[in-house]
């Protein structure tokens, strides 16, 4: 009689029975395994959370009181027979693959991740197994990204021919990870760097954890914004447009995502210039990366799951969709706000 699988999808979330842990559950659960802060994958309401101690800091600020336990990469906890270990997913910092194993039958459940070094998060790992759990939110071959040097050269350039012409600078960018890739790609020697208040709160949580990042200026009521004509302002998307945006007089706007590789998304968002630049891994990456697992069962989830998945079935995986409630860089402009 063949024994049950070590892990199994329901609709709390990704399931180890044995371990009787979940993977980023979408609703209240006993006992959590987290693999980054985001709020999509990090959600109020469990018993007992567990993460890296790189993300732990990011974790407290967001949820407040709750019974964390953290764990360093590569670390193994045992639990019932379960040997679960947390290994570096290049997402954001703090960010995990999460390995469960047991008599040989090896998971990894990625979470988000990305292949290319920020400089940032801890680099990606591959991590062999049997069973890959991906994320697929870029899964189409017209998602190709240029290396992060080329669009820091490209982000610059507009930042110095704006502040030519006296125009501020202003990009939107999540308040957890993507700002900080975009602040840490800056030539600070071109001007000020200003940030929205709920980008500096991440800013300073991780300058905290030891992590370098340029000198910024927070705008507060006692900043007069029209006192840097000519700064790089970084805020969350949604303040792009709004009232504290206009305050900064003649502007140029900016959006840094994965997303400005559609022409559509740029114009209907009216932004003067999109940077494709994401936290995801594109095409080349998700496929790079179940190629270095050696998995030949592969389970997809959020994104074109749909193409992503018969793409895989068409190169000799066993791949299925997995309906789960993750939605990738479509949440993070919200989660940007409550950070």
């Amino acid at each position: 009689m063949a024994s049950a699988p070590l892990i199994t999808f329901t609709d709390r979330g990704i399931y180890c029975p044995r371990a009787d842990v979940y993977v980023d559950p979408w609703k209240p659960v006993a006992r959590a395994l987290i693999t980054h802060g985001h709020a999509d994958h990090a959600r109020a309401g469990h018993g007992h959370y567990m993460c890296t101690a790189s993300a732990a800091p990011i974790m407290l600020h967001r949820l407040g009181e709750i019974t964390l336990q953290t764990v360093q990469y590569g670390e193994v906890i045992c639990i019932n027979g379960v040997d679960i270990s947390f290994h570096p997913a290049g997402h954001v910092v703090g960010s995990a693959q999460i390995r469960l194993a047991h008599k040989g039958e090896v998971w990894v459940i990625s979470g988000d991740y990305k292949i290319e070094n920020d400089g940032i998060s801890e680099p990606f790992e591959p991590i062999r197994c049997t069973h890959f759990i991906t994320e697929c939110t870029f899964g189409l071959p017209i998602f190709k990204w240029q290396p992060q040097a080329v669009i820091a050269a490209e982000i610059n350039t507009w930042w110095a021919r704006n502040q030519a012409a006296g125009k501020t600078s202003m990009i939107g960018a999540y308040s957890l990870g993507k700002a900080q890739r975009i602040l840490s790609m800056l030539d600070v020697s071109i001007g000020r760097v200003l940030t929205h208040g709920a980008i500096e709160v991440s800013n300073g949580i991780l300058r905290k954890q030891g992590v370098t990042l340029p000198d910024t200026i927070q705008v507060t009521p006692d900043v007069d914004p029209k006192a840097y004509a000519g700064a790089m302002v970084l805020a969350p998307p949604a303040a792009l447009g709004s009232k504290w945006a206009r305050s900064f007089g003649a502007s140029s706007s900016g959006f840094a995502s994965g997303w400005m590789r559609l022409r559509g998304v740029r114009r209907r968002r009216a932004l003067d210039q999109g940077f494709v630049i994401s936290d995801h891994a594109d095409w080349n990456g998700l496929c790079d990366a179940i190629k270095l697992t050696g998995a030949e069962n592969i389970y997809v989830t959020h994104g074109y799951t749909d193409i992503f998945a018969r793409h895989l079935r068409g190169i000799g995986y066993n791949a299925a969709i997995v309906e789960t409630d993750f939605q990738g860089e479509a949440a993070q402009s919200e989660e940007s706000e409550a950070i």
